[in-house]
């Protein structure tokens, strides 16, 4: 093989190896000589100066990450485990590179410990009636520690609660004491209400007598519409009023 062959076929292996293609959603974080470019490189072709440059590359789409459940103790002294995701993308591969060692479990384990702070703080109730408060406190505190990384948490979401045996059935037992407790007072309401809408009937028929017997009438008309019916004549009030006053006589 000629010599001028061989240096054309180095020069094509050291240009395969110097040009890079990165995707969309890919930057290439560059150190020369150990020393860091300033700008990322890509998307796109680029070129690195074999063997003086070393090209890491960082991924900037959002990255699901899955938090081991955690056996927690809450503020009322409950123990839960607890679960969580979150979501979060590279928003400077140079400080993902640069400032610490593996991002993706450096997240990992402040998420982690983050959900066992912030979920030991709360009551039980808070924690199952709250969860969204919870949430966005959890996402300003992964938020802020992953901050001098590179890294936006743009989400986190509590999945599951998981609760005792012992503590769901006493959660059962006052739920259905609640609900017989709000049953007891709409029927006690309902019968106030009743009471108030008789006193008012009873001060009508008071103003005017006739009333009295114009509903005995009309109790009579219902009843007559039944084939097997016992029909029973009112007797006035009025005239029963005059044997009562003899007797006291």
């Amino acid at each position: 093989m000629p010599f001028s062959m061989i240096i054309i076929v180095l020069v094509v292996l050291y240009l395969s190896n110097c040009i890079k293609i990165l995707n969309e959603y890919e930057r290439a974080v560059v150190f020369r000589l150990g020393r860091l470019v300033s700008v990322p490189k890509g998307p796109g072709i680029i070129f690195l100066l074999v063997p003086f440059d070393k090209a890491v590359r960082i991924s900037l789409r959002v990255v699901t990450l899955d938090v081991p459940s955690q056996d927690i103790i809450t503020k009322d002294n409950v123990s839960v485990k607890v679960n969580a995701v979150v979501y979060f993308r590279v928003i400077d591969p140079n400080k993902a590179v640069t400032e610490v060692e593996d991002y993706l479990f450096a997240t990992s384990q402040m998420a982690q410990t983050s959900l066992r702070s912030s979920v030991g703080q709360v009551h039980l109730d808070e924690l199952l009636s709250e969860r969204e408060k919870i949430n966005n406190d959890l996402q300003e505190i992964i938020d802020k520690a992953t901050d001098p990384w590179g890294i936006k948490v743009s989400n986190v979401e509590i999945k599951h609660v998981d609760l005792p045996q012992e503590m769901q059935r006493a959660m059962a037992r006052q739920a259905e004491a609640e609900r017989e407790r709000r049953a007891k007072v709409i029927a006690a309401e309902g019968e106030y209400q009743a009471s108030e809408k008789l006193v008012a009937a009873a001060a009508n028929v008071a103003k005017q007598p006739i009333a009295l017997q114009m509903r005995y009438l009309q109790t009579l008309v219902e009843i007559s519409t039944e084939k097997t019916s016992t029909i029973v004549f009112p007797l006035p009030l009025e005239i029963m009023k005059a044997f009562i006053g003899n007797d006291k006589k």
